[in-house]
């Protein structure tokens, strides 16, 4: 399942309720993008595309490093 905020427009303004979904999406968001970022630039992901064998190292430290964030 995929969780997106919600869509404002000119017509159609935020009730209160949807700001707030909108706020909590970005503050979990925000570490999981912070981390891949990261990764692109230790050019992890390059290394992921051109040899599977590292995907699940990879994945498990980045699952790693994700949870440390959060929780910090």
């Amino acid at each position: 399942m995929i969780v997106t905020g919600f869509h404002a427009s000119r017509t159609h303004k935020f009730t209160p309720g949807q700001k707030e979904a909108n706020r909590v999406l970005a503050v979990g968001r925000a570490p999981v993008e912070h981390g891949f970022a990261h990764l692109e630039n230790w050019r992890i992901l390059a290394k992921l595309r051109t040899d599977p064998a590292h995907v699940t190292q990879l994945l498990r430290a980045l699952l790693v490093l994700t949870n440390l964030e959060v929780n910090r």
